[in-house]
């Protein structure tokens, strides 16, 4: 079978020749190793062989944004006054929201050799910053999805893999204008503030989810945002309270127009697995293994696999720093154990992507090992 039809045949839960691979965000379509642009990081020639690896042989899986034709679907950009600028090499955003007398502000910092966004100051500080955020009138959904960017990528990507349209949850929008501690300290001291928050972002993400998935029935979702209730974080009790009461409307609606809803959630999950089976949800990553989280990938597919799709679960840094011959261990581990039993499909995929501009010989070699391990698997 081709990849798109062996990723197809997992969601739905029917036999397929082997376990499909996915390099998570790396998949061969979106590193442009042509663009010389300063904060690239695929234009550095070691790239060009896991690139060229993800396109031809992974089982892709390219996440995607929807964009709306007639406004901006981010309800906090909108109200922010943004301002760029580039200083030693860096590029730095400042954004402010002026509500009243105070002046929300938040930072981030971008590198050229590191691919992520760092986030230098927080928009909300304190319980004051959430009453004044909370003061700003709140806005109707409104705009039209337009599938054009999926259906585009659809098409270049042909027989090759699926669009998997990704969406942060309620919880995921609220709790990343703190900062860590400021985040816990509020979602556990003030609940019905908290709760607003998350109301304001639901009013917004609900009918959004909808509407897309309308236009865009039968695809793949990843809701990223569960793990901000996950212990050590919050206690369990909080997870169904911030998580599945706001993220099982968006898995419905996604459900209604025959899509496969995806939650993501690093870290610990013994203590919200039951939770997050009750969402309905179709499939589950990254899984990470102890120690970085805290149960097996055997236990997860002999408890739940029935109902759930598990992605996983290689650890990024195990990628990067594990002799191949050791990390091969790793990988048949992985294989071995979410294909044991009974289960509804497992797709082997590591927990992140490397994010520095110099990929290592290393890596390389266990990207490598990856796929030759799980094309010669057999059930």
């Amino acid at each position: 079978m081709n990849r798109r039809e062996r990723l197809l045949a997992t969601l739905r839960g029917n036999p397929v020749d082997r376990p499909p691979v996915s390099f998570y965000e790396i998949n061969g379509l979106d590193e442009n190793s042509q663009d010389p642009a300063p904060f690239n990081i695929f234009s550095d020639l070691s790239w060009k062989p896991l690139i060229d690896l993800a396109r031809d042989r992974s089982d892709r899986i390219v996440m995607r944004s929807v964009v709306f034709r007639d406004v901006l679907p981010d309800p906090i950009d909108e109200l922010a006054h943004i301002e760029t600028s580039v200083c030693d090499g860096s590029l730095f955003s400042i954004k402010k929201i002026k509500v009243g007398k105070r002046i929300l502000t938040g930072r981030t910092r971008r590198d050229p050799d590191v691919n992520t966004v760092w986030t230098v100051e927080h928009l909300l500080k304190d319980v004051g910053d959430l009453k004044a955020f909370l003061e700003i009138p709140p806005r109707e959904f409104e705009g039209k999805p337009d599938p054009s960017p999926i259906l585009e990528t659809e098409a270049a990507l042909g027989d090759t893999g699926v669009v998997m349209i990704d969406t942060p949850d309620p919880l995921c929008l609220a709790a990343s204008l703190f900062g860590m501690a400021e985040y816990t300290v509020i979602a556990m001291t003030e609940p019905m503030l908290f709760h607003q928050l998350l109301d304001r972002f639901a009013a917004i993400l609900h009918p959004k989810t909808e509407a897309i998935s309308e236009v865009l029935p039968g695809r793949l979702w990843r809701i990223y945002g569960p793990e901000y209730a996950s212990p050590p974080y919050l206690p369990p009790r909080l997870f169904f309270d911030y998580v599945v009461r706001y993220d099982q409307p968006m898995v419905e609606a996604i459900h209604r127009h025959g899509g496969f809803a995806r939650i993501h959630s690093h870290g610990n999950l013994k203590d919200i697995l039951n939770d997050i089976v009750s969402i309905d949800s179709d499939g589950l990553d990254p899984i990470e293994p102890p120690p970085q989280g805290d149960v097996e990938l055997r236990y997860v597919r002999e408890k739940y696999g029935r109902g759930l799709v598990l992605f996983g679960n290689l650890e990024i840094s195990d990628i990067e720093n594990l002799p191949t011959n050791k990390f091969a261990k790793k990988v048949e581990q992985a294989l071995e154990e979410g294909t044991a039993g009974t289960g509804r499909g497992f797709v082997l995929m590591p927990s992140a992507c490397p994010y520095g501009r110099k990929l290592p010989e290393l890596t390389m070699k266990n990207y490598e090992k990856i796929i030759e391990l799980v094309e010669g698997f057999q059930y």
